[in-house]
C-alpha cells in the first residue's frame, strides 16, 4: 500500500513517506519555523520534496512500488548527498518498507505522525484517524456527528504538547489586542 496527500484529490497521488531522515543530523533549534512544523508532524513527499501533515492510505501495485523505490533512490542521490546508487537503493527500499509497514489498515484511512526528540534521536508516533460508525438515530445528513475519532495506543506514554494559540496569532493575552 502506499499513501498519499488528502488535501489534493483531483492531483495524482504524490507518494509520501515518514521523511524523518530529512533531519538526521541536524540540530532542531536551528530549524526554521516550517522545518520545525515539518519535523513535529510532516510526511515527506518523494516527487515533490514537499510535507503534508495527513496522508491517506491507498492501494499500490508492486510495478508502482518498484517505481517508488527509484525515485526515491534518485532524490536520495540528488539532494540528499547519497555515496552510490547502490546506497540509495538500499536506503530507498528500507524506506518504503517502513512506509508500507504503516500502511497495514483499511484503503482511504487517514495516518498522522508526531515526532519529538528524545535523548538526541527522533521519536516518531503515527495515528490513525478513521470515519466513526454511523449513529442509528440520526438522519444521513448527521449520522456521523464528529468524522474521525482518535485513538490512544496503550501503554505509549507521550510527552505534553501545548500550543499557545494567541502567541501564533501574535495577541497580548493580558488585553487581547494583536501586537
Amino acid at each position: 500500500m502506499r499513501f498519499h496527500d488528502p488535501c489534493k484529490p483531483t492531483a495524482a497521488p504524490c507518494r509520501y513517506r515518514s521523511g524523518a531522515f530529512v533531519f538526521w543530523n541536524q540540530d532542531p533549534v536551528t530549524l526554521a519555523q516550517k522545518q520545525r512544523v515539518a519535523l513535529r508532524s510532516g510526511f515527506l513527499g518523494i516527487d515533490s520534496l514537499g510535507w503534508s501533515t495527513l496522508a491517506i492510505v491507498t492501494e499500490a501495485t508492486e510495478v508502482e512500488r518498484r517505481a517508488v523505490v527509484a525515485r526515491l533512490a534518485v532524490q536520495l542521490l540528488e539532494r540528499f548527498g547519497a555515496p552510490d546508487m547502490e546506497a540509495a537503493r538500499a536506503a530507498a527500499e528500507e524506506e518504503v518498507a517502513f512506509a508500507a509497514s504503516l500502511c497495514d489498515h483499511p484503503a482511504q484511512t487517514l495516518l498522522a505522525v508526531q515526532r519529538s526528540i528524545e535523548d538526541g534521536e527522533v521519536r516518531e508516533r503515527f495515528r490513525t484517524l478513521k470515519p466513526r460508525e454511523a449513529t442509528a438515530d440520526a438522519d444521513r445528513l448527521h449520522a456521523h456527528a464528529r468524522a474521525f475519532t482518535f485513538h490512544e495506543v496503550e501503554g505509549d506514554d507521550e510527552p505534553a504538547e501545548e500550543v499557545d494559540l494567541l502567541g501564533l496569532m501574535g495577541t497580548n493575552r493580558v488585553t487581547g489586542d494583536r501586537r
